[in-house]
């Protein structure tokens, strides 16, 4: 029999990359998500890709009854992987409290739970804003954890600190967590991809919104900084290529391969680039100029951040794969086919 993995925040961007690449590894997905950031239809597109439609359970881990229920509909879940948080930076900075009980109280409930309900194992999704501005790049698992600039930022580090504490506190549970550095890109088939409710707040969605001419202008946020070229330096990577770091994390922690009940790992691909060479890289795949202007710089953000993925490479045995242009190639696939689709 199959084993059922938990996926909450599975209709989002890498919620449903991540549950197309475990039920093409044989798990049966069930997915848990209120759908303030997502829409439903998601899971039709995850089942053109994989043939079987995920488990989908519409409901706000915040809410234990309901969550406690969804245990007791679906009993013998084997792990857990939790996406499940709000996430924009700027919305936190202006509705602390909101973001601090979604990102922690859905959080600890669901570690509530895993004792009562025999689940052995959690992978957190973290972030590399854990790191705050990096002191040298590329950056390890090492670095130094430095104070979050926004609420957002600050609920991923608490997380990993409950996680810690909880594990530390004698809990019979084990869990991965895994640092992103700028998941990007679609799905191959252009089932799924990256789908911002309104104005995006991620760069690549802004570039093929303006490459389509949804949005007229992308504004670039500072041409100063301390880089070859003046603008922001990051580790952009294919979203698939992360997904499939989530299905090893599982399998290591349900088989009992890990070498402590708490392992950290950053998601990156090792190269930074900057904002003005992905611009280039979509002109170059998409064969359209981009209207973009240079703008002051934005509060918040870091000047260069890109991981030093060795420790995903030989400890997970995982490798970002996919080339940036095979990257940009598939967001602006999937970009018109959410055209073609209106």
């Amino acid at each position: 029999m199959s084993k059922k993995i938990l996926v909450t925040g599975g209709t989002g961007y890498i919620g449903s990359h991540t549950v197309v690449e475990l039920q093409q590894a044989g798990y049966e997905v069930i997915i848990i998500d209120n759908l303030s950031n997502s829409n439903a239809d998601v899971i039709d597109g995850i089942t053109k890709i994989t043939g079987k439609r995920p488990v989908f359970e519409k409901m706000d881990l915040i809410d234990l009854p309901s969550l406690e229920s969804v245990f007791e509909r679906h009993p013998n879940i084997s792990g857990i992987i939790h996406f499940a948080a709000s996430k924009a930076v700027g919305e936190s900075v202006q509705k602390p409290l909101l973001y601090y009980k979604n990102n922690l109280v859905s959080l600890i409930n669901l570690l509530e739970l895993m004792p009562k309900y025999n689940v052995k194992g959690i992978v957190f999704s973290s972030s590399c804003t854990v790191y705050g501005e990096p002191d040298k790049n590329p950056i390890d698992e090492n670095a130094p954890i430095k104070p979050a600039t926004s609420p957002y930022g600050n609920t991923k580090q608490i997380n990993e600190e409950i996680i810690q504490d909880f594990v530390h506190s004698g809990a019979p549970i084990k869990s991965v967590i895994l640092r992103y550095f700028n998941p990007i890109g679609a799905h191959p088939s252009a089932e799924i991809g990256e789908l911002p409710i309104g104005v995006p707040q991620n760069l690549v969605p802004f570039i093929t919104q303006t490459g389509i001419g949804i949005r007229e202008q992308l504004s670039v946020f500072g041409d100063d900084y301390n880089t070859p070229d003046g603008s922001c330096i990051r580790d952009f990577i294919n979203v698939v290529d992360l997904s499939k770091a989530h299905v090893i994390a599982i399998e290591r922690l349900l088989e009992n391969k890990t070498e402590e009940n708490v392992e950290i790992f950053n998601l990156g691909t090792g190269i930074g680039l900057s904002v003005l060479e992905l611009i280039k890289v979509f002109e170059n795949v998409s064969g359209e100029p981009l209207n973009y202007k240079i703008t002051g710089r934005r509060e918040g953000d870091i000047e260069q951040i890109w991981a030093q993925a060795d420790r995903a490479n030989s400890v997970l045995g995982w490798k970002a794969q996919e080339t940036i242009e095979d990257t940009m190639a598939s967001a602006w696939k999937w970009e018109q086919k959410l055209k073609d689709k209106k």
